[in-house]
């Protein structure tokens, strides 16, 4: 593994990690955006398992996006034209073509390559899983006053509770009264994981609110590449396949695939099933 820092635009920094062989061509590079609240290193694994899978003269890039890990905070101008401008940094100094976006990492990389239009900056071959976008009010934001409320307050297992209760509506979680489920999520804060979590949270609020609150539409996509893959979970929330579905039917050329066995986290988790597939989808 190899560890660099990107100036960004702005005067920032993006912390960028490379696994596999380091002088990988670009053509063999995937750049991977990670989703809301985790670091680069949740992904260390995952990037691992994909550089092993890719094989020899192949490169996984990730980076820490902005308020987690080594890079900068989030700018006090910070919106999704931030994120797309650091996608754009990390296309620069890795020379990758291809990108890979998990969750909200996959809204910002959707709409990081409809920005890339007609320039050099169009990756050979987009790969998207439980892309977190809003498509036609798809994913119900209400949530997010009341989140962010707790975590300007401090209260982080109020904040986990309406997060959980948000995200996973169908879990048993969801079905427990959020004063009790609030209890339960801030004795689980003091796990190392949801301290790293808890840490995040602040850049959280604004990447949500970046990709949630302008409701995008499904044929806003159309322009992304013909080769776009679009992939969802079987045993994630249903919203992630209904959204990738819509995109797949509004981009030309496109392509879908459900992983029946796989859940939300099977990126970071470097599910073999998971990482197979992608493998394949990137060697073509």
């Amino acid at each position: 593994m190899k560890e660099r820092v990107l100036p960004t635009h702005d005067g920032g920094r993006l912390a960028l990690y490379s696994y596999g062989t380091g002088d990988a061509p670009g053509e063999r590079r995937v750049v991977l955006i990670g989703g809301a609240f985790l670091t680069a290193l949740i992904y260390r694994p995952f990037s691992t398992a994909l550089a092993k899978g890719l094989g020899e003269g192949w490169a996984v890039d990730v980076y820490d996006r902005r308020g987690r890990g080594s890079s900068s905070e989030q700018p006090a101008d910070y919106s999704m034209a931030t994120e797309i401008a650091d996608v754009r940094t990390v296309m620069d100094a890795t020379g990758a073509r291809n990108i890979l976006g998990h969750s909200l990492g996959g809204s910002v990389a959707l709409n990081a390559v409809q920005e890339f239009t007609g320039t050099r900056y169009v990756p050979d071959k987009l790969a998207v899983y439980d892309a977190a976008v809003n498509i036609d009010g798809s994913i119900d934001t209400a949530w997010l006053d009341g989140f962010e409320d707790a975590v300007n307050k401090g209260k982080v297992g109020r904040a986990l509770a309406h997060m959980k209760k948000a995200t996973k509506p169908d879990s048993p979680l969801a079905r427990i009264p959020e004063p009790v489920l609030a209890g339960l999520m801030a004795v689980m804060s003091r796990t190392k994981v949801n301290r790293m979590f808890q840490e995040v949270m602040p850049s959280g609020v604004g990447e949500l609110r970046a990709a949630y609150n302008e409701p995008d539409h499904a044929r806003d996509f159309s322009l992304l590449p013909a080769n776009t893959h679009f992939m969802a979970g079987g045993r994630s929330p249903g919203y992630y396949k209904a959204t990738a579905e819509r995109l797949h039917a509004a981009v030309p050329g496109s392509t879908y695939e459900l992983s029946p066995k796989c859940f939300h986290g099977s990126i970071p988790a470097a599910v073999d099933e998971l990482v197979t597939d992608i493998s394949e989808y990137f060697k073509g």
